[in-house]
């Protein structure tokens, strides 16, 4: 089937609440009001930076942050990235072309040209679609485009030094890159600047994403045309990235803490009907869409690029024997990521508080079945995947009938049947959260399977 990719673009970033301790961040207008975003700094002479969505849509040139020769506090600058090849690792640095007039108190003085031992850290710019965080180890020359430089690749503590940032950011639904992978799916969203309707008219909370599928399954051999399988429903999630950091030394060890994480609201309602039957005998897992964003946040004057993946699948696990029907609604939210303290290292973060009502729901015959209708994330910094994890809200049934016959002709029938609610949440850290400034990672941190069940309703003849 051939893929359709939509690419939805619309300024602004929207409110998305999910982490289990929710603080929206303020919203911002413009690039100038990013720029000069507050900061307090503490006796030791750490700065306290805000923690905000880049915007987006404006006539600001592409945001890019520069600490010069690797000293001092990193600073806007008014140079951009041209061009870059991840190759050969040169950029082409040159003088950003001024979209507005800012006002004269907030007019930048003119930048010095790019010196070796510079760190650049910049949003998503010509052959570098996930940003570019580099320190220049040459100089080249000049171009016609501007100075080509040598790089190598740095951290966040070569640029955020010993300051510190704490905040959230809500993804923008529109922003959304989302790739169908099966007939039936369809993609809705809100925000602020005007509300989209999911299918049948369904209004959505601002800020929040829904993908609707409608698709068969597989259904057990030789079973009757009566007992085709499928699924459908919709998910409906609200991603927002956290980001902390905190580079004052502990006893000379590195920064003294660190945390990249992703949360969300979660609902969900859907249906599975039929006598499904996962082909091998294995859990089959049917991939229906593919999401990608890539948000900018500003960390005080620095963008940080933070590469967000979603795929949503539905999953059958089923023995065959078993008919069906059942309808289910899940709300909830989960939290996600690594955290860093000093001394102790990476440590892995995994929250959720989801729970299900059952619309419908019957089970015939004797057997087992299993079905999850859930997604694949990934989140991590200019392009380099640091948290990976799998939620996955399921309904699982089981049914057990008895019939038993006497020589006097008398015949009986007994029988039991269960439904159950639940999700599994596992993940892991990988060895790119080193991008923070901390030790490498030297082997992938499960963030341990974290498994809810519930009874949903039940019976028995």
């Amino acid at each position: 089937m051939r893929m359709l990719t939509r690419r939805l673009l619309l300024p602004g970033l929207t409110a998305v609440a999910l982490a289990a301790t929710g603080c929206s961040s303020p919203t911002h207008t413009g690039a100038a009001e990013v720029a000069n975003a507050a900061t307090t700094t503490s006796a030791d002479g750490a700065q306290q930076l805000d923690v905000a969505a880049a915007p987006q849509g404006s006539s600001a040139p592409t945001p890019l942050a520069r600490t010069r020769t690797g000293k001092g506090q990193p600073e806007k600058s008014s140079l951009k990235v041209a061009s870059y090849d991840k190759a050969s690792q040169r950029a082409v640095i040159s003088t950003a072309p001024q979209g507005h007039t800012p006002s004269p108190s907030h007019s930048p003085a003119p930048d010095k040209p790019v010196a070796v031992g510079d760190i650049i850290a910049s949003a998503p710019a010509p052959g570098a679609p996930n940003g570019l965080l580099a320190k220049v180890t040459d100089v080249v020359g000049k171009t016609d485009h501007g100075t080509e430089v040598k790089t190598a690749s740095t951290t966040l503590a070569s640029v955020l030094k010993d300051d510190k940032a704490d905040g959230k950011v809500p993804v923008d639904p529109a922003s959304v890159t989302v790739v169908p992978l099966m007939k039936g799916v369809t993609f809705s969203w809100a925000k602020s600047q005007g509300v989209r309707f999911g299918p049948q008219g369904a209004k959505l909370p601002l800020g929040n994403l829904r993908l609707d599928v409608n698709a068969s399954v597989d259904t057990a051999k030789d079973a009757p045309a009566s007992a085709a399988a499928s699924v459908s429903g919709f998910v409906q999630l609200a991603p927002e990235v956290e980001f902390s950091y905190d580079g004052r030394t502990d006893g000379g060890l590195g920064l003294k803490s660190a945390f990249l994480g992703m949360s969300g609201d979660w609902s969900s309602q859907w249906a599975l009907k039929g006598r499904a039957a996962a082909s091998t005998g294995a859990p089959k897992r049917i991939p229906f869409a593919q999401l990608h964003t890539a948000p900018v946040i500003q960390v005080g004057p620095v963008p940080v690029v933070v590469n967000l993946d979603l795929t949503c699948y539905v999953q059958v696990e089923a023995d065959g024997h078993v008919t069906l029907d059942v309808q289910q609604d899940v709300k909830g939210d989960f939290r996600v990521g690594g955290s860093y303290a000093s001394g102790k290292g990476w440590a892995p973060v995994s929250t959720s508080a989801v729970h299900s009502t059952p619309v419908q729901a019957s089970v015939t015959a004797s057997g087992r079945v299993k079905g999850a209708l859930g997604a694949e994330a990934s989140v991590g910094l200019y392009g380099a995947v640091g948290v990976s994890a799998d939620f996955a809200p399921y309904v699982r049934g089981e049914a057990d009938v008895k019939a038993a016959a006497s020589s006097d002709g008398k015949t009986s029938l007994t029988g039991a049947w269960a439904l159950y609610g639940g999700f599994d949440l596992s993940g892991q850290l990988h060895f790119q959260l080193s991008l923070f400034g901390t030790p490498v990672i030297e082997h992938r941190i499960p963030l341990g399977t974290l498994n809810r069940e519930w009874s949903l309703a039940g019976g028995h003849s």
